[in-house]
């Protein structure tokens, strides 16, 4: 015998990837079935995360929907401030710059304190 691959391996081979491909299509379908039912069924949620950025290594900004207000909140590994707040989608609604810098000035050195400093 001639050492390599005989037909029959050949043949083993192309049905197991094809088995494995199949297998992979079938999980996808699955997934984006779940993913949809739970799409509607969060729907009628009242707490929703529209949109998050990540500033930091454990440091993110996110805009967070309660019924018909949008908060705006700071999110580290050990608080969340609210940052800014919009009720019917109308201007947003923050406290005063000076405060507002001294939540940042006071998070900052939350962070420092931790070890979680992150320069820009």
């Amino acid at each position: 015998m001639a050492p390599g691959f005989g037909s029959a391996d050949l043949f083993r081979m192309i049905g197991s990837f094809a088995l494995v491909l199949a297998l992979m299509a079938v999980l996808l379908w699955a997934l984006r079935r779940l993913q949809s039912r739970m799409a509607t069924h969060n729907s009628g949620r009242r707490l929703q995360i529209v949109e998050s950025l990540s500033v930091g290594p454990r440091q993110k900004i996110a805009l967070v929907r309660v019924g018909d207000n949008e908060v705006m909140v700071g999110i580290t590994a050990s608080q969340i401030t609210a940052l800014a707040q919009w009720q019917d989608r109308a201007t947003p609604t923050t406290a005063s710059p000076s405060s507002l810098q001294n939540e940042l000035s006071q998070l900052s050195a939350s962070l420092s304190a931790n070890g979680d400093t992150h320069v820009a």
